[in-house]
């Protein structure tokens, strides 16, 4: 999937298109006007030494729209993107490209919040799903999951290292019951079954296996009239043990545990992202789901997580 990133402006010299507006000495388009330019396009805002220069609005044939700040022809600064499919961005722009801090509005409501650089997310950021209100948030490398973050679900979480947009290395799954499971993920080369392909065409993909570890025993805090009996006892009569009945369940069902803990991100949230816009991030699946596998959704973030398509050449 596209995020229209190569949608591109045409290019202005001192006479095309259309144009109504301030002029300097050089008969050059300076300070405000407005332009039609001959592929449709139009521009209304501030101009400098004949290029779009300061404040404003780009409006492409195709619907789609720019509302900011340019320097020398480029959106540079603070910007609003709206692309033709509904989804939009906004945020800071170096160069006519998403860079800085920006928040991104797919148009199957997921949103992606934090740091941009060259179009891609990187650095650090949070990535919602709406559909399941599942959180990614951690470090982005190039528009990929990479290095630490915590995959945050409704009673579960998970906290570990990611690589190339998987969870890889040592991490652990902590239940709000107070719980945790500890394990790694181990990378496995599978083929992918492509029906009707010849043998020689079939690719290798990496499968993120969970492979358990420890599970922490619960902790089951004391109500507020246990404590105060508790202080009023005298030293050295024995307190009453909080009975601990759950952490037996947990050590005997330690291998289910992944099972009913993560999706990660929530399947493949990136095949419904839209096909012009910036691409979401593929969502875990349940370890309990494969047996004990958690694999992240072959889905690569939409178009461009996978490698986010530049904004603006898909409006042409």
């Amino acid at each position: 999937m596209s995020d229209n990133s190569d949608i591109e402006e045409e290019e202005q010299g001192p006479n095309l298109g259309e144009y109504e507006g301030e002029r300097n000495d050089k008969d050059e388009r300076h300070g405000y006007g407005k332009a039609t330019l001959p592929n449709g396009d139009t521009y209304e805002g501030m101009y400098e030494n004949g290029k779009r220069h300061g404040q404003g609005t780009y409006r492409f044939k195709n619907g789609a729209r720019y509302i900011g700040e340019y320097m020398k022809n480029k959106k540079h600064g603070y910007g609003t993107f709206i692309y033709p499919d509904g989804s939009k961005y906004e945020g800071n722009w170096v160069e006519d490209q998403r860079c800085g801090q920006g928040k991104y509005f797919y148009i199957n409501a997921d949103t992606y919040e934090g740091e941009w650089r060259d179009h891609k997310r990187h650095g650090q950021g949070v990535y919602t799903y709406a559909e399941t209100g599942t959180k990614y948030t951690g470090t982005w490398k190039e528009g990929k999951r990479e290095g630490a973050g915590d995959l945050i679900h409704a009673n579960h979480k998970y906290v570990g290292q990611w690589k190339e947009d998987r969870p890889e290395g040592k991490g652990k799954y902590v239940f709000d019951i107070g719980c945790e499971q500890h394990g790694e993920y181990i990378p496995v080369e599978q083929v992918k079954d492509d029906k009707g392909g010849e043998e020689e065409e079939q690719q290798a993909v990496i499968i993120p296996k969970w492979k358990a570890g420890v599970v922490t025993a619960i902790t089951l805090a004391p109500e507020p009239d246990e404590e105060e009996e508790e202080e009023k006892k005298e030293e050295g009569e024995k307190p009453a043990e909080t009975t601990e009945a759950t952490e037996g369940a947990v050590e005997g069902g330690e291998e289910q545990a992944p099972a009913a803990e993560t999706t990660e991100a929530g399947g493949e949230a990136a095949a419904d992202a839209p096909e012009s816009s910036e691409q979401a991030p593929a969502t875990e699946e349940e370890p309990a789901a494969e047996g004990g596998e958690a694999t992240d959704g072959a889905a690569e973030e939409q178009a461009e997580d996978a490698a986010p398509a530049e904004e603006e050449a898909a409006a042409d």
